[in-house]
């Protein structure tokens, strides 16, 4: 408790949370769980994409990201695109008076550090290098915790993503590529740490025992069109992951394999109503999950799970469900060897029915064995993830007991 001439440490939560990714949200989730754990007295509030959303669903107050509503919209018209670049000027003074509010920020998970995705740098890397800088100016400490970082080719994106970095007050990540990533685009990264991503604190519903008979199988689905550097090639992209994870489910069915499609974006329903519509077969249906928490009770209770988003992958890992990787980037396929999986990996860019069908036979027929080892590994990043826990009470909370003499909130 605290004294009355103490007032409680205000924390803030940044990033694009709320906005219909599940993934963002769950690692929203593990840092709520950890500060309502460790730190009951915190008073905590978000600066991100939907705030009505992480409202409703995680009981604290937001604030929208970005003063120009129309922010992620294509600007064509002189009107809007002259409400872009005075959101810009006005999104300085926001943040900053946001950020000045709080004693510390945690920017939770998330690949705020790479473009994997299509991104354009006036887009979310700004929103977070005015984070960052503002932090540094007002003596905010701001936390990068458990990021993802990728080696940026774009110039402005780089240099807006490098200066985000180097201004945080604590920086950790979710593999050691992106540490690498960041030191390799100037980053003094030597006193950085690597842990799991945070979605592995995340609770996990008891994975069912497989019956004899082959069962469900899960197949998680993306909206996706390649990366920032395949914008010329995008549809051609996504037309052959679509056809192929058609062809894929359409030989799932023949052999009498229920198929269970799942999301984890908004934006990946137009994929869900392509596949039904492709494959008509009442052994192929869809689920609509609203967390992360969904997406792994479907996980736990298939025999085996495709999937592309690296939040789904870490839903079935976390459920010890033999899983096999459609990867998009690099990211992937380190999380699928860090768990042991490494052989189960296919491109997305250039997606083989066949040849993903045998990759899929061979991780079945290795099924208990893969359970077992994804039981140990799912301990050890449990784990990793209490040391880094500990770790951000000390670096982020210093004055810890559970009262924390800070400057008087406004």
């Amino acid at each position: 408790m605290t004294s009355a001439d103490e007032t409680p440490v205000r924390v803030g939560v940044f990033g694009l949370l709320g906005s219909g990714n599940l993934g963002n949200d769950g690692s929203l989730e593990a840092v709520l769980g950890y500060l309502r754990a460790e730190h009951p007295e915190a008073v905590v509030d978000a600066l991100c994409g939907g705030p009505e959303a992480v409202t409703t669903r995680f009981g604290i107050p937001a604030t929208r990201l970005h003063w120009n509503r129309a922010e992620y919209r294509t600007a064509s018209r002189a009107g809007a695109i002259a409400a872009k670049g005075l959101g810009k000027l006005v999104d300085v003074f926001r943040t900053a008076a946001w950020v000045r509010r709080h004693d510390v920020v945690i920017v939770p998970g998330m690949g705020v550090l790479e473009a994997t995705l299509p991104l354009r740098p006036w887009g979310f890397p700004y929103a977070l290098f005015l984070l960052c800088a503002s932090g540094r100016l007002l003596g905010t400490r701001v936390a990068l915790v458990s990021v993802g970082a990728a080696e940026i080719g774009n110039r402005p994106t780089r240099a807006l993503v490098r200066w985000s970095a180097r201004l945080a007050a604590y920086r950790s990540y979710r593999d050691a590529q992106s540490r690498d990533a960041m030191r390799a685009m100037g980053v003094d990264t030597a006193r950085d740490e690597v842990y799991p991503d945070l979605a592995f604190a995340l609770p996990a519903p008891p994975a069912s025992t497989p019956s004899g008979s082959p069962g469900p199988v899960c197949v998680g689905v993306m909206d996706f069109h390649g990366g920032n550097d395949d914008r010329a090639r995008a549809e051609e992209i996504y037309r052959r992951y679509l056809d192929g994870t058609i062809r894929f489910v359409r030989a799932l069915v023949e052999e009498g394999r229920p198929v269970r499609l799942l999301t984890g974006d908004e934006c990946d329903a137009s994929v869900v109503a392509a596949i039904l519509d492709a494959v008509d077969s009442p052994l192929v249906t869809a689920a609509e999950p609203a967390s992360l928490a969904d997406l792994m009770k479907e996980m736990a209770a298939a025999d085996t799970v495709v999937a592309v988003r690296y939040h789904n992958l870490i839903c079935a890992l976390k459920t010890g469900t033999p899983v096999l990787a459609l990867c998009y980037a690099a990211k992937s396929d380190a999380l699928m060897d860090g768990m042991g999986l490494g052989a189960y990996c296919h491109p997305a860019r250039e997606v083989d029915a066949d040849r993903l069908l045998e990759q899929f036979r061979a991780l079945e027929q290795r099924s208990a064995e893969l359970r077992q080892t994804l039981t140990e590994r799912n301990l050890a990043a449990t784990r990793r993830l209490e040391h880094q826990f500990t770790a951000l009470t000390t670096t982020l909370f210093p004055t810890t007991g559970h009262a924390h003499t800070v400057r008087e909130a406004p």
